[in-house]
C-alpha cells in the first residue's frame, strides 16, 4: 500500500517497527476514524525486563504519544504455561508467589514509558490470570478448543521449529496458543482491543486469535509484529556475554546500562537510534552517516537518549560523566562499579585474578587467570604482570581506593573497608 495516513502507522514504519500486518489498509484507516486499543502481552519470568522487550514497549509509548490507547497485558496465567515461541526446551515453571513477585518487578518498567490514567488514551496494566485461573478446563476446551486445527496449529514456526530441531514440546506448552488466541477475544470483550502487537514470533498466536473472534463474536481484530531484531553480529538483542541487560536499576546499573549502548556496533547505530530514542529522523539520518572516530559521537547520544528514558536525566548525567572521566581523561568515575574489600585483607594481599571475580569482571577464577595471560587484566590502568600477582594496599592511589579493568571497557573499583 501507500504511505499510512494515520500519524502512529506512519511513524511506526518509518522508524522501522513494522514486520507484518495482518490488514495494513484497514488498520490504517482505523486508526485515522477513532482512538485505538491494542495491547502487547509480557510474561513475567523475571523480575524484571530486559533489552530484548524494549522495542514492543516503544511501539506502546508511540502509540499512546499519536493518541492511542495502549494496554499492558501481563501474562499471571500464561507464565504458568510457557510461552514455546523461539524456545528449543520448556521453560522453568513458577508458582504463584513467584510470578506475583515478578509481575510487581515489571510494573516499574512502564511508568517510565507510558501514561497510566482512567482518560481515552491513558495506558492500562491488566493481567491474563483475571480470566485463565477461574477457566473450567472441559468446558474451555468445548466452548473454544473447538475452535483450533492441529494441522495449522502445526504449521505455525512456534511449534513447527521446535519439532522440527526434534526438541520436545509438552501438552502444556502447545495451549499456549489457545490461551493466547484467548486472549485476544477477552481483551476485545472486556477493554474493546482492536489490535494485538507482538514480536515476528507471535504472529500464529495473534492471527489465531483473530480467527477466534471472528468466529465466535464476528468482530474484525488486527494483528502487527515487529522484526525479531538482532545485533550486526547476530546476537540476539538484551543479551551479552556478561547476561541479560535488564531494565531494572536493582538488576543493572545506568552506568552499565549507559555502557551497553555506548558499545553499540557501528552497523547498528542509525537502526537503535531510530527504534530506541526520540530523536527526529532528520537528526538520524545526519548521525547514522558519521564513520570513524566521529561514529562514537552517535553512539554517546544513543547512550544518553536510551538510558535518559529507562533511568532518567539525572542518573544518565551521572552515567556519562563516569564514563567521560573513566575513558576520555584516564581518572575513576563516580558511578563505577564497586566492591568493598577489608583493609585487613588489602595488607596481607589478595590474588588479582580473585579480586576480578568479585568485581564481577570475570564470571570465574579461571576466566581471570586467563585474561590476566592474554594482557587485558589492569590495576590503576597498568598491565597485571601475571596471574599469580598479589594486590595489596600498595596500590590504594591517592583518592584512597583502587582501580581494577578488564581489557579497556570494563572497570571497577575496590574499596577498602
Amino acid at each position: 500500500m501507500d504511505k499510512p495516513r494515520s500519524a502512529f502507522l506512519q511513524a511506526a514504519a518509518e522508524r522501522g517497527f513494522i514486520h507484518q500486518c495482518t490488514d495494513l489498509g484497514a488498520l490504517d484507516h482505523l486508526f485515522t476514524e477513532e482512538t485505538v486499543t491494542a495491547y502487547i502481552g509480557f510474561d513475567a519470568t523475571a523480575d524484571s525486563l530486559h533489552v530484548g522487550s524494549l522495542v514492543p514497549i516503544m511501539l506502546l509509548r508511540l502509540l499512546q504519544q499519536t493518541g492511542h490507547k495502549p494496554v499492558v497485558l501481563m501474562g499471571g496465567g500464561t507464565t504458568k504455561v510457557g510461552d514455546p515461541s523461539g524456545k528449543d526446551e520448556q521453560r522453568r515453571l513458577l508458582g504463584d508467589a513467584d510470578i506475583t513477585a515478578n509481575i510487581r518487578g515489571i510494573q516499574s518498567v512502564f511508568t517510565k514509558y507510558v501514561s497510566f490514567g482512567d482518560g481515552a488514551c491513558d495506558a492500562a496494566m491488566v493481567n491474563n490470570a483475571d480470566w485463565l485461573d477461574g477457566l473450567a478446563y472441559i468446558s474451555f476446551l468445548r466452548d473454544y478448543g473447538r475452535h483450533f486445527s492441529i494441522n495449522r496449529m502445526l504449521s505455525f514456526d512456534s511449534v513447527k521449529l521446535r519439532l522440527d530441531r526434534e526438541q520436545p514440546l509438552s501438552f502444556l506448552e502447545f495451549n499456549y496458543m489457545v490461551l493466547q488466541s484467548y486472549d485476544f477475544l477477552e481483551l476485545s470483550r472486556r477493554n474493546g482491543c482492536r489490535l494485538q502487537m507482538g514480536g515476528s514470533d507471535q504472529w500464529g498466536n495473534i492471527v489465531s486469535g483473530i480467527d477466534l473472534a471472528r468466529r465466535l463474536d464476528q468482530t474484525t481484530l488486527f494483528g502487527l509484529t515487529t522484526p525479531l531484531l538482532t545485533t550486526a553480529t547476530g546476537a540476539k538483542m538484551g543479551k551479552t556475554a556478561d547476561g541479560a541487560v535488564w531494565l531494572n536499576a536493582d538488576r543493572l546499573s545506568a552506568y552499565d546500562y549507559w555502557q551497553y549502548w555506548r558499545n553499540t556496533h557501528d552497523d547498528d547505530v542509525g537502526r537503535f537510534l531510530k527504534l530506541f530514542t526520540e530523536l527526529p529522523l532528520d537528526e538520524i539520518a545526519h548521525l547514522e552517516k558519521l564513520d570513524g572516530a566521529e561514529i562514537n559521537e552517535a553512539k554517546k547520544i544513543l547512550a544518553n537518549e536510551a538510558t535518559k528514558l529507562c533511568h532518567g536525566a539525572d542518573a544518565t548525567r551521572a552515567a556519562s560523566d563516569t564514563a567521560s572521566k573513566t575513558f576520555d581523561d584516564g581518572g575513576i568515575g563516580n558511578d563505577l562499579p564497586s566492591i568493598d574489600v577489608p583493609q585487613a585483607e588489602l595488607n596481607d594481599g589478595v590474588l588479582a585474578y580473585e579480586l576480578l571475580r568479585r568485581a564481577n569482571l570475570a564470571a570465574s577464577n579461571g576466566e581471570a587467570r586467563r585474561l590476566i595471560k592474554g594482557g587485558g587484566g589492569r590495576v590503576n590502568d597498568a598491565k597485571i604482570a601475571n596471574d599469580k600477582a598479589i594486590i595489596n594496599s600498595s596500590y590504594i592511589n591517592a583518592e584512597g581506593i583502587i582501580k581494577i579493568s578488564a581489557g579497556k571497557k570494563k572497570h571497577a573499583i575496590v574499596r577498602p573497608v
